[in-house]
């Protein structure tokens, strides 16, 4: 089955299971605010490791204290997926205590 861009409807849809995510310029994001860089920093190592075992990868920006994930699909023009979607779940389920977003 082919990937295709989700609806705006279906993208409401899925936001409301992912408090603290949204979707702004066809970017599905969430910033995660921590207490301290070696926290922000093991975010990011194991986000690295879950992008690598689906094979789907997004923007990362360490801060300080702070780790944005941003994300869609290029191989659909850029566009938000249920790719992206399962990437945000499975980043929620690593990080459940790693900070609220901001």
């Amino acid at each position: 089955m082919a990937v295709e861009p989700l609806a705006r409807e279906e993208i409401e849809e899925r936001l409301e299971q992912l408090p603290g995510w949204s979707v702004a310029d066809d970017q599905l994001s969430r910033t995660y605010v921590f207490d301290g860089h070696p926290q922000a920093a093991g975010l990011v190592a194991e986000v690295a490791r879950i992008q690598d075992e689906l094979g789907h990868h997004s923007d990362l920006t360490l801060g300080y204290n702070k780790v944005t994930v941003t994300v869609n699909t290029h191989s659909v023009g850029g566009k938000v997926t249920e790719l992206d979607f399962g990437l945000a779940r499975r980043i929620e389920a690593a990080a459940p205590g790693h900070g609220a977003h901001g």
